[in-house]
């Protein structure tokens, strides 16, 4: 997606451990015209698909999925850090490691808002190292629904989440995907 591809080369700021920071308009403040255009691609990329479901996990992907899941007309989920005080009792969970974070969350999404009627599209901000997308297709498989996809804002093409999960055939869409990371640039796959 040029528009995204060009913030990013405009605005994105590199960081040594191959972490790219888009805080100015995609996981800290907020561009939400650029946001409706990448639900607006996303619903573009997935039309015709059955999706009936969107599922995410907290916090930086929340954004983005309801963009995608307003213009697709359905429900978005989000998979919670953690155990809270409304969500008790039937609940799907996983560990998912955190690449920028270091550090592993159990995750949990509640049975009910999730089971098998439903065809689920995962949608996150960044690809790394897969961990994030392996766990929310564990939580698919665990509600016995079936997985249409993956819809990812930014993946970083050359840590090999991303071919690996689509060698495996699982259908990994991204917005923009960089291929190199230098200090101060990136190239993106075309």
């Amino acid at each position: 997606m040029k528009i995204l591809e060009e913030r990013i080369e405009k605005e994105g700021k590199i960081y040594p451990g191959n972490i790219v920071k888009v805080g100015t308009f995609l996981n800290h403040q907020l561009d939400t015209t650029l946001l409706m255009q990448m639900g607006e691609e996303i619903a573009r990329l997935y039309d015709g698909e059955g999706v009936n479901k969107i599922l995410t996990v907290e916090s930086s992907g929340i954004a983005i999925a309801v963009f995608a899941g307003y213009k697709m007309g359905v429900p978005v989920v989000f998979a919670k850090k953690g155990e809270t005080k409304n969500i008790r009792g039937d609940v799907y969970s996983t560990e998912i490691e955190s690449f920028t974070h270091k550090r592993t969350y159990n995750v949990i999404v509640s049975k009910e808002v999730m089971g098998p009627d439903d065809k689920v599209l995962i949608v996150d901000d960044f690809l790394a190292n897969g961990k994030a997308l392996e766990g929310l297709m564990d939580i698919v498989k665990q509600a016995g629904a079936e997985l249409a996809g993956c819809a990812i804002a930014i993946e970083k093409g050359f840590q090999g989440a991303g071919d690996r999960l689509r060698n495996k055939g699982v259908r990994v869409e991204s917005l923009a995907l960089i291929d190199e990371m230098t200090d101060d640039s990136v190239k993106f796959r075309r």
